[in-house]
């Protein structure tokens, strides 16, 4: 007997790309297995595997934290157990889009902080650069270990209404969403037994023992010490920090245990002090070292630049980083692909406006009801203006704080995200979907986990898929 009822009210969304039906509602071919599976699975089982689920994240202590009023709420991230399903052929496309924008990125990271040809040869305007709350002064000349500085990176994509995918944006300082992924795929091997297999689906179990030989290749030291160093228990990541440096076998360390002597980190332990060759850190750049940012941060360690500077320690993701993933920044990402590579993007950016621009403003102010209106350091889905969705006051207030300082603040069309059924009281409904990739780049080149973290606006219409702002996440299937 086939399950009627969970396909009853699957409705397509107008001039939007739905991951599992095609225009004519046709069953797309990577979908059908799973689409076998859920028609002769009952509602009473699906029920079931959708408590086990929760279930397993709550005993997992699957958690996240939502800052309200200064406190911090640790909440279950939702999960949605009917997987995004993407075909070897996109994949293709996407891991050769990211490792081409990934070099771009780098090389344009080592050019800003030496020779700023890039500036000279007018591509980016000075002003822009030096005017970029995350450009560090502190590193300019500063030699990089093996010229990396993107070591982890997570790339945002969206698939619009053309069925093409398009770049949102680059997380490249201390891009988090990884011990996700690899959650949600152990969930759906408990509650899809055989179906993985019989998919051929491509695994990402690999990802920790992956970053952990890239982490080591980066040491000149034939046995080196890396730690994990985290701001503490009260980040909103703390999961993720502590199932990082558990799945790698390698230290949960923070601020207060290292210390810098003679230009050298070392770990306290209760043996002694122990040398530490490389550093992922999951602390923000104006809380690495006090003497050197911000004075009063107790998340860092005093002198671990300097320790940096002269090599004897290399810090995960480089600090300085920040300059590339600016949203201001973004803009110009295409035209460094073409400085640098002298090729064409594989991936493209969406089309955006720099507020600072007085004809750019003009035109977004105009069409504003089509505008997605974001500050150029917010993350987290925080600082948004939608524009279809808020009141003329709204719109007048977010004005008048744009028009402060217009250079913080760029704007985009609202697009049609694509959309993927999602089980939701006991039927299936599409709700919109991004992809989240997790890069990593080491001596031997940049490698891409098959998959990443789909995040799903869980709420009927939004468009908003940070877990911060109601949303959920999704396995996500490479077929091989």
């Amino acid at each position: 007997m086939t399950n009627k009822q969970l396909f009853s009210s699957y409705q397509l969304l107008p001039n939007t790309w739905d991951e599992m039906y095609s225009d004519n509602s046709n069953i797309r071919s990577q979908y059908e297995i799973i689409n076998d599976y859920l028609r002769n699975t009952s509602t009473k089982v699906l029920y079931k595997k959708e408590e086990l689920s929760r279930q397993l994240f709550m005993s997992q202590g699957v958690t996240f934290t939502v800052y309200n009023n200064k406190e911090g709420v640790e909440k279950i991230f939702p999960f949605d157990i009917v997987p995004r399903i993407i075909t070897a052929s996109e994949w293709d496309h996407i891991d050769k889009g990211i490792k081409q924008r990934l070099k771009a990125l780098n090389l344009f990271i080592k050019d800003i902080y030496h020779d700023q040809f890039i500036i000279k040869d007018g591509i980016i305007p000075a002003e822009l650069i030096y005017s970029c709350p995350y450009f560090l002064r502190e590193m300019k000349g500063v030699h990089v270990p093996h010229d990396i500085y993107v070591h982890i990176a997570g790339v945002d994509l969206i698939r619009n209404s053309d069925g093409e995918f398009y770049v949102l944006e680059d997380n490249l300082r201390t891009p988090s969403g990884v011990s996700y992924m690899l959650e949600n795929r152990e969930i759906s091997k408990r509650i899809f037994p055989g179906i993985l297999p019989k998919n051929n689906i491509r695994p990402v179990s690999d990802y920790p023992n992956l970053l952990y030989r890239k982490l080591k290749e980066l040491s000149y030291q034939s046995n080196p010490n890396v730690v994990l160093l985290t701001p503490g228990i009260y980040n909103s990541a703390y999961y993720e920090h502590t199932t990082l440096a558990r799945l790698m076998g390698i230290e949960l360390v923070e601020g207060s245990d290292l210390v810098v002597q003679d230009h050298v980190v070392y770990m306290k332990t209760t043996s002694g002090l122990k040398r530490v060759d490389v550093i992922y850190r999951r602390v923000d750049d104006d809380f690495l070292d006090p003497l050197e940012f911000n004075a009063s941060s107790a998340l860092g360690v005093a002198g671990i630049m300097a320790a940096y500077r002269k090599g004897n320690v290399n810090i995960v993701n480089a600090p300085g980083t920040g300059i590339a993933d600016d949203k201001a920044i973004y803009i110009y990402v295409p035209d460094m692909i073409r400085y640098y590579l002298n090729e064409e993007p594989i991936l493209n950016n969406i089309k955006t406006y720099q507020l600072a621009n007085p004809e750019d403003y003009k035109y977004v102010v105009e069409n504003i009801k089509k505008m997605v209106l974001k500050k150029t350091d917010g993350s987290g889905g925080y600082g948004m203006l939608m524009g279809h969705e808020a009141s003329d006051e709204d719109i007048a207030d977010y004005l008048a704080t744009v028009d402060k300082k217009p250079e913080n603040f760029i704007a985009q069309p609202i697009l049609s995200l694509s959309t993927a059924p999602c089980c939701i009281n006991g039927v299936l409904s599409p709700r919109c979907i991004d992809l989240r990739p997790f890069a990593l780049t080491g001596t031997d080149g940049i490698d891409i986990t098959p998959g990443g973290l789909t995040r799903v606006a869980l709420k009927e219409g939004s468009l908003v898929v940070n877990s911060s702002q109601g949303g959920g996440s999704k396995d996500t299937w490479v077929i091989q």
